[in-house]
């Protein structure tokens, strides 16, 4: 699977299926990753046909709305399924997390935000090191901040080894 970075999309995997294997409240669901916008019938037939319980949109990295139309198409698109109670996970870069608070699928009980945040060579930062989450400024958003020992967060029940994705098998 190639990643294709300027659109999002990945050239050659539109769905796949597989148990879900990152910690998150859909762990170890059956989930159908869905890559990109695709037509609304698809992925019912294949959530339904793969008799899933989670469907995780954004896979490989292609939830990236450029502009205020595709943020409503992804909103109008995920919400159909979220409003049939279907359990939806969204995975969203860190750079879209602000925004994505004022969409309306973040109020619902059945979405699994699933914010990015890239930190490259996590395994030699040194012991003392610490993931401040912040405010976009001094008391703007947030009551204060938040500071997590990085060695506590790598805590290896949270863990899932690059060698689970290979599991998950690609739909037509």
């Amino acid at each position: 699977m190639n990643r294709d970075y300027d659109t999002g999309e990945k050239n050659d995997v539109t769905f796949f299926t597989g148990y879900e294997v990152e910690k998150t409240p859909a762990y170890g669901m059956k989930t159908l990753f869905v890559v990109g916008i695709k037509p609304l019938d698809t992925i019912e037939r294949h959530y339904e046909k793969e008799q899933c319980e989670h469907i995780f949109f954004g896979a490989n990295h292609s939830f990236n709305p450029k502009d205020d139309h595709m943020w409503r198409k992804w909103e109008i698109y995920i919400m159909h399924f979220v409003n049939q109670d279907i359990l939806c996970s969204i995975d969203i870069p860190y750079d879209k997390a602000e925004t994505f608070l004022q969409s309306a699928i973040v109020e619902r009980n059945n979405v699994i935000p699933q914010i990015r945040i890239p930190m490259p060579y996590v395994q030699q930062w040194p012991y003392n090191t610490m993931l401040k989450i912040d405010d976009v400024d001094f008391k703007a958003t947030n009551p204060g901040v938040w500071c997590h020992s990085l060695h506590e967060l790598k805590n290896k029940n949270k863990f899932t080894d690059w060698s689970q994705y290979k599991l998950d098998k690609v739909l037509k």
